[in-house]
């Protein structure tokens, strides 16, 4: 995949394991209301930490599943994965960036990061259909809209549309206008 030299807002976003030290602050990220909505698909109850550590030692366990966290100027901005969903039984990426990080191109750079480490092919991706932000992440990493669909948002509480996007092989990002 073809990428362009990052600007220098977003050159010091870097990649490395999730690490234990790591989960408080994510937990601290994901309660913000505002990012909940616009995630929309979120845990049942984001101020459950327990609920929340047994899900993160889940996930770290699984060999298949790929945890990055996002780091800005050397601080946890947020985490970027690929797993493979169960419903969907494709391989899927997601983030989740705190809010504080927004509007500065992090989650763009991190996720062309994380598109450089996985090299499975294809990729998909969903979004809620209002989530313009997280669309636009994925487009300019070359990801396309490929369908659509409904699912009960828990941040909502509502059944509401959201797209998927799918990224191919031949696909290339153009992070030249990251914002």
């Amino acid at each position: 995949m073809t990428r362009h030299a990052p600007d220098a807002k977003t050159q010091s976003v870097q990649l490395r394991d999730v690490v234990e030290s790591d989960l408080p602050i994510l937990f601290e990220q994901q309660l913000d209301p505002d990012a909940n909505y616009m995630a929309a698909f979120t845990a049942r109850d984001p101020t459950d930490r327990d609920a929340f550590m047994a899900h993160w030692a889940r996930i770290l366990n699984d060999k298949t599943t790929t945890n990055q966290t996002i780091l800005f100027n050397g601080q946890v901005a947020g985490s970027v994965a690929c797993y493979k969903d169960e419903e969907f039984g494709e391989m899927e990426i997601t983030y989740w960036i705190g809010k504080e990080y927004w509007d500065k191109g992090i989650a763009t750079r991190a996720l062309s990061k994380l598109l450089d480490h996985v090299a499975v092919r294809p990729l998909f991706g969903r979004a809620a259909k209002d989530n313009v932000a997280s669309l636009r992440v994925m487009q300019k990493c070359g990801f396309i809209i490929c369908g659509d669909g409904k699912g009960f948002a828990y941040a909502r509480g509502k059944e509401i549309e959201e797209y998927i996007l799918k990224l191919e092989a031949n696909e290339t990002g153009d992070l030249e206008d990251v914002e």
